[in-house]
């Protein structure tokens, strides 16, 4: 089996659309050190969406007023399928977020259809269920999408993954199932009213009240990792311990 760099230890949410996608030769190529990945530091549409994920993120945070948190987004792994793994670019309460920058002519529903595996690997390797897509088409545009756990499809997703991986760790050359990507037909969904649902209203007042203390709770969780230094795996005090994870992702936690 060929010698493997650590950039084949497993599958990334940029991954995940090309394995829903059937494009499975060239991807285990790449991941068994056959075919070097493509170089993208001279496409000018990838370099764009670097430049501008940070003005992405900010303007997300001043349209919605939802914080967003880039601490602690590297080197995730999924806790049962360690060959999943997960480079976020924000945390937002209670959900993920995804920066991108497309084409001024793209259509929602094809943005949105085009990175759903994507989130939805994120989703599962971050153990959370709601994630934001956040897009800025052209230079005079932005939208941003809500995406949910969607738990069908993630089972498809990691079996599908797994599958994927199987080849690679054989070394064998795998035989590529039938395209799953999805098309979301944005146009075609219902706006409702929730007004007169008890339930709604219940866990509406729930999700108001908890916005800022979760803010708080985000800020703190931020400055805990910050104090610990890159040598320290568990740090303990005042009812909270943070512990580093064999990747270098640290998780705070109440110590009892």
């Amino acid at each position: 089996m060929l010698e493997r760099e650590p950039r084949t230890a497993g599958i990334g949410g940029s991954d995940a659309g090309r394995i829903m996608s059937g494009d499975w030769m060239e991807l285990w190529e790449e991941k068994t050190g056959r075919r070097e990945p493509e170089d993208l530091s001279d496409v000018l549409q990838v370099q764009i969406g670097i430049a501008t994920e940070d003005l992405n993120l900010r303007w997300f945070e001043r349209r919605t007023g939802i914080e967003v948190l880039c601490a602690g987004c590297e080197g995730l792994v999924h806790r049962e399928h360690k060959f999943m793994r997960g480079n976020l670019d924000g945390w937002v309460p209670g959900g993920i977020i995804e920066a991108k920058h497309t084409s001024a002519f793209a259509k929602d529903e094809e943005i949105v259809s085009r990175y759903y595996p994507q989130v939805q690997h994120y989703l599962a390797v971050a153990d959370i269920c709601l994630g934001y897509l956040s897009v800025i088409f052209g230079n005079h545009r932005w939208e941003f999408f809500e995406l949910e756990f969607d738990e069908a499809y993630q089972d498809l997703l990691i079996a599908r993954e797994e599958e994927f991986w199987s080849y690679v760790q054989s070394d064998t050359p795998p035989v590529s199932p039938t395209n799953e990507m999805i098309a979301i037909a944005l146009d075609d969904m219902r706006e409702v009213s929730m007004e007169g649902n008890n339930e709604w209203g219940a866990l509406a007042d729930d999700w108001l009240a908890c916005r800022e203390p979760a803010k708080h709770f985000d800020a703190a969780n931020k400055g805990l990792k910050e104090l610990v230094e890159p040598d320290v795996k568990l740090a303990v005090g005042y009812g909270v311990k943070v512990a580093r994870s064999k990747a270098g992702a640290l998780t705070v936690r109440e110590a009892v």
